[in-house]
């Protein structure tokens, strides 16, 4: 699963509460959340026979989430090739969460989200050459375990390629209907189509949870329901931030737009809002100096010298 900062920036944490210190991997920190281990013991031991020794439980699982894990980096690695920042991983007991912030277009987006299920794509043919071998070979007698596990791993990368395609927004195939739909309708509009069609389909996981009376399904159908109504929350603001008037002054460094005008900066210090081009990046309540101003449009923190003007430049108050 990919988590977008459409209107916010993800910033990076040395630490993130309630997770375990991250693992650095392709440049890239992953966090296990502390319920992973608990819920591993439950489902290593509830599958126990499968296989002739419970090890092949546990590298099956391991192998599970090594997928979820490549997917989740697809994603990273795609939204740094478009520049992007990609700040951590996260496994949880549901799957894995990607939080990048790729450039605010739809192009850049769609490569984004679209990378991820293209691992899953990927390891298609791998393991079916692998399953191919095993029957040709006759694994299925001589190594049943090696067999069965190949077999258990085909059909998971099978699942989640199919799951996270679905067009339910937040999961990767609602976030791809919204980047297609980007191009043609913009950028808040896109998302509250996006949202939407997403409630409807959650609707439907809430019924599947009840009708199969399944824990994990009505946690998956809770998870992608917050995450929804923040899009559709999301959403609004973008179509009420897109209604403002733009100024002539200073344009973003990282992707050129204009800014709106008003008192749409707050202060980190006394929490006051001010205008940070009028007052050169100084809040006049405090006086506080920032360092850096950020972007509204796609979130980029730069400092004020870099700024280019696109006309005339606005004088401090």
């Amino acid at each position: 699963m990919l988590a977008v900062a459409d209107y916010e920036v993800d910033c990076p944490h040395a630490e993130s509460p309630g997770f375990d210190s991250p693992v650095s991997f392709l440049w890239n920190p992953v966090f296990l959340h502390w319920s992973w281990f608990l819920v591993a013991v439950f489902e290593i031991s509830n599958h126990s026979r499968r296989y002739s020794s419970l090890m092949w439980n546990v590298l099956e699982y391991l192998t599970l989430f090594l997928i979820v894990t490549l997917h989740e980096f697809g994603h990273a690695l795609a939204c740094r090739q478009v520049g992007g920042t990609a700040n951590q991983i996260v496994l949880w007991p549901l799957g894995g969460v990607a939080y990048v912030n790729p450039p605010q277009r739809p192009g850049a987006t769609l490569w984004s989200i679209v990378a991820g299920p293209l691992v899953n794509v990927v390891l298609l043919p791998v393991l079916f050459v692998l399953g191919t071998l095993s029957r040709r070979l006759g694994w299925a007698e001589s190594v049943p375990d090696v067999h069965a596990l190949l077999r258990a791993v085909w059909f998971m990368n099978v699942g989640l390629l199919i799951f996270n395609l679905l067009p339910i927004y937040p999961l990767d195939g609602g976030q791809i209907l919204r980047s297609l739909l980007w191009f043609v309708m913009g950028r808040g509009r896109s998302l509250m189509v996006a949202a939407s069609i997403g409630l409807a389909g959650i609707a439907g996981f809430i019924i599947l949870a009840l009708w199969l009376h399944s824990v994990w399904f009505a946690m998956l159908a809770a998870f992608m329901l917050m995450n929804c109504w923040g899009g559709l929350r999301q959403a609004q603001a973008l179509l009420r931030f897109a209604k403002l008037p733009r100024g002539d002054g200073f344009v973003c460094p990282h992707c050129k737009a204009s800014q709106p005008l008003g008192n749409l900066w707050k202060c980190g210090h006394c929490g006051q809002a001010f205008d940070t081009f009028e007052t050169e990046a100084q809040c006049p309540h405090c006086e506080a100096l920032f360092a850096a101003t950020q972007c509204l449009d796609c979130g980029a923190l730069r400092p004020l010298s870099e700024w280019p003007v696109s006309g005339l430049v606005a004088t401090k108050v």
